[in-house]
């Protein structure tokens, strides 16, 4: 499973990795700023982070879209996620 995780990263294009980033830095990070201290990044970096899984860190960016009350396409939240994937958890 990991191996085909990893595939799937690999696969991911610039073009989809800068559309997620666009969209984190939009809708996410003030309110992550928020709970952090002024330090988005922590959600992801914290020791103590819930999520565990690719699939586990895709469901929680569709709830927290519409926590920020945006309407996010499934591509979109794809996008998202692999930005995050990307740059933070590497599942």
């Amino acid at each position: 499973m990991r191996l085909l995780t990893l595939l799937v990263m690999l696969c991911v294009s610039p073009l989809v990795l800068a559309q997620g980033k666009q969209l984190h830095d939009s809708s996410c990070v003030q309110c992550h700023s928020s709970l952090t201290g002024g330090k988005p990044d922590l959600m992801y970096t914290k020791a103590d982070r819930k999520i565990g899984s690719f699939e586990a860190l895709e469901k929680r960016v569709g709830y927290c879209a519409v926590a920020a009350g945006v309407s996010w396409s499934p591509d979109q939240v794809r996008a998202v996620t692999d930005y995050l994937n990307r740059q933070f958890y590497r599942f």
